[in-house]
């Protein structure tokens, strides 16, 4: 039986959309400079005992799959690929890859536009689209009054950075918002597939430059001015697919892409808005794999606070396979009583949120100065909420964990400090220099 392994790494040097392809067989090792992904003994050959694979980050230590981060090289590194797996030779791509695919196409159109110097024209954004400025300056002004009322910390952050910055990153929030609504609002119950593909449609009519309302027309202003791509938008709305018709996930690879699809995807809308400080020596591929871990990191903490209410609904976000081998089922999330099992299953699965909000922080540091106090603001409170989940005893069953108006208003200064680091690529620099 042959055992073919894709995976696509990328060095600090390597070009956008660039990578190494490394084809591994059974008793043969692929010529490459690179070394094959299994374990080899001295004669080259392949050890047996690793031929049973699983889904890794590129964490010596750790079991968790993501874009993965090394601590002990604070550098960000995509995982490993894709595995064929079935039984026909069909390739099986994992989560992450498909994800990271995203992250380095988005990418892609920031460096092209930094390497080709593009500045925004600022005649093209005066245009107003459509009608007269003063309906767009209008739509902008109602998509802010939105971001204020439903986030509202958020919300604060954004008046730091500049004017257009501020109106642009306030049309997305919006979309998301709308977009989310669609499955977990009042109208729910009568949102169908056709109903998405509908959203969808007019997404793409938002892009072409033909928006069907006012909220619309400062969504496609926006997406005129920055060079963002329209597939993490349509990915967003595939999560909501998702919602209509799955409410388990059998290994925590599904969870990763569900998560990227109703969060990660935020970060990846939001970087060519709030940019990258002209100071950073970070690569742009890491500034987003970092925006999309902070986005994992906050739906993994959304889905461990709201156990209990999803669980009333039919839902459970939890890996099945995790919850088994920690001796749970669905039974005992219904049942909704905290055991020692669940104790203990409760801790690994903070354990794994908090790995991503470490990865984030690298990326949150390189991002322009004027931008970086909302997205800390929005890590330290998310964060905060896994250390209320342990405070409540581990019982998200019955009881929601919050960050309190207290702890929330002694959290924006620490957010603010953190934002006045200067990135911390270029402080290294500076190190050696010295």
């Amino acid at each position: 039986m042959e055992t073919l392994l894709l995976r696509m790494v990328s060095p600090a040097d390597a070009r956008v959309g660039l990578g190494f392809l490394e084809a591994v067989r059974e008793g043969d090792r692929s010529q490459g400079k690179l070394p094959a992904f299994p374990a080899m003994n001295h004669d080259g050959e392949i050890q047996r005992r690793n031929r049973r694979w699983s889904l890794r980050s590129l964490y010596a230590d750790s079991k968790y799959a993501c874009v993965g981060f090394e601590p002990e090289k604070s550098s960000l590194f995509p995982c490993a690929a894709s595995l064929l797996t079935s039984a026909g030779g069909e390739i099986v791509v994992s989560s992450e890859q498909k994800v990271y695919d995203v992250v380095l196409k988005q990418a892609a159109l920031v460096k092209r536009q930094l390497t080709s110097n593009i500045a925004v024209d600022a005649k093209k954004q005066d245009t107003p689209l459509p009608g007269s400025l003063g309906l767009l300056e209008d739509a902008y002004d109602r998509c802010g009054e939105v971001c204020a009322e439903y986030a509202k910390t958020f919300y604060l952050g954004t008046l730091l950075m500049t004017p257009e910055r501020r109106k642009a990153i306030w049309a997305i929030y919006v979309w998301c918002r709308r977009t989310d609504e669609l499955v977990d609002g009042p109208n729910a119950s009568q949102i169908t597939p056709t109903a998405l593909d509908r959203w969808e449609s007019r997404l793409e009519d938002v892009f072409s430059g033909q928006p069907y309302d006012m909220l619309d027309a400062a969504l496609s202003d926006t997406v005129r001015k920055y060079p963002v791509d329209i597939q993490p938008f349509r990915d967003m709305i595939e999560g909501m697919r998702l919602d209509l018709k799955k409410s388990r996930y059998k290994n925590f690879s599904e969870l990763y892409l569900y998560c990227y699809y109703v969060a990660g995807t935020v970060g990846l809308m939001s970087v060519p808005v709030m940019g990258i400080a002209q100071e950073s020596k970070a690569t742009t591929e890491s500034v987003y794999s970092a925006a999309l871990a902070l986005g994992i990191a906050n739906q993994l903490t959304n889905i461990l606070r709201d156990v209990g209410e999803d669980a009333s609904r039919g839902r459970i976000y939890l890996p099945q396979d995790e919850l088994a081998q920690a001796g749970l089922s669905d039974e005992d999330i219904f049942n909704g009583k905290v055991t020692d099992k669940w104790r203990s299953f409760m801790k690994d699965q903070i354990k794994r949120a908090r790995v991503f909000f470490q990865e984030a922080e690298i990326g949150v540091t390189e991002l322009n100065q004027a931008s970086r106090w909302p997205v800390w603001a929005s890590l330290e409170l998310y964060r905060r909420i896994l250390d209320e989940i342990e405070a409540n005893d581990y019982n998200n069953f019955t009881k929601r964990a919050y960050v309190s108006k207290a702890k929330k208003l002694m959290a924006l200064p620490v957010a603010y400090g953190r934002s006045l680091v200067r990135p911390s690529s270029l402080r290294q620099s500076n190190l050696v220099k010295a």
